[in-house]
């Protein structure tokens, strides 16, 4: 059941904030997944603006998410970063967990980069992989977990929005010579989102293989919706930071410390990927 329904008038409240605190005007987002927040460090120019200070935005509780807007230089763009994010466990509505989506749009960003730390569900993957989302399957919101129901205001987007051509084409390809070119062998696959905060079961990680899926987490989804229903460009990439469960009475063991500890492993590709990104990528 819906518990809070924000208008264009919060959206824009929070973005007038943010305009407020930095003269920066970037057009690229960026929402760094578990252990990604590294690369918010290394931003030029950065005003930092914790996520508690901005009318309306949802507080991060989750280890690894620092919970602070970066906004700076890289690479020769300015670029918004959120430097953690919130999930739907945490008792967040999915209107609150892409309230931060909606502000970026109402700020002037029109390109939003995905990140998150996944589980492999496809048996090829191994913890440590990068996988370029190509599609995903949003249980949450099939199941009624949708931050598009309720009244539409058409100034936001369309009533029924397109989703066949969810993650840009032209962003993917891009991603995948930029990975090549930097000797990074970029998996691609669909993503499959789900509420957590429990890992999956074997079973659970069998159906969801034969759904189609390649890697699972508990974030990303919705965002990507939201964006792609507000006009952004949507890129996402899936650190592959464990590999799923699939027999019952398995001696292995999923954890969030393994979610970070691999996530370090992975920060300095993902780094070199999105900085790669940044140096060549043109707007619309």
């Amino acid at each position: 059941m819906k518990t809070k329904q924000f208008t264009r008038q919060d959206f824009e409240t929070a973005a007038a904030y943010i305009v407020a605190h930095t003269a920066h005007r970037p057009t690229i987002g960026l929402v760094l997944g578990s252990g990604f927040g590294e690369f918010a460090d290394a931003i030029a120019d950065a005003d930092i603006i914790p996520y508690a200070d901005i009318p309306h935005f949802p507080r991060s509780t989750v280890e690894g998410h620092k919970g602070r807007l970066v906004i700076g230089r890289m690479e020769g763009q300015t670029i918004m970063v959120m430097q953690g994010r919130v999930h739907f466990y945490e008792g967040f509505t999915m209107e609150e967990v892409t309230f931060p989506v909606r502000v970026m749009r109402a700020f002037g960003v029109d390109t939003l980069i995905l990140t998150n730390a996944a589980g492999g569900l496809n048996p090829d993957f191994r913890a440590g992989d990068i996988m370029l989302i190509e599609d995903q399957i949003n249980l949450l919101g099939l199941v009624g977990n949708n931050p598009l129901m309720g009244p539409n205001d058409p100034e936001l987007g369309p009533r029924f929005p397109d989703m066949s051509t969810l993650y840009d084409r032209g962003l993917r390809e891009l991603a995948l010579s930029v990975a090549h070119e930097a000797g990074i062998a970029l998996r691609r696959g669909v993503y499959v989102g789900l509420s957590g905060p429990a890992f999956e079961t074997p079973a659970e990680v069998r159906m969801l293989r034969i759904l189609g899926a390649d890697a699972t987490g508990m974030s990303t989804t919705n965002e990507a919706l939201v964006a792609r229903h507000g006009g952004m460009r949507v890129l996402g990439f899936s650190g592959i930071t464990n590999e799923a469960i699939d027999q019952i009475d398995s001696p292995r063991v999923t954890s969030h410390e393994e979610v970070l500890e691999t996530g370090k492993i992975l920060v300095p590709r993902m780094i070199t990927l999105l900085r790669g990104l940044l140096r060549r990528i043109h707007h619309p």
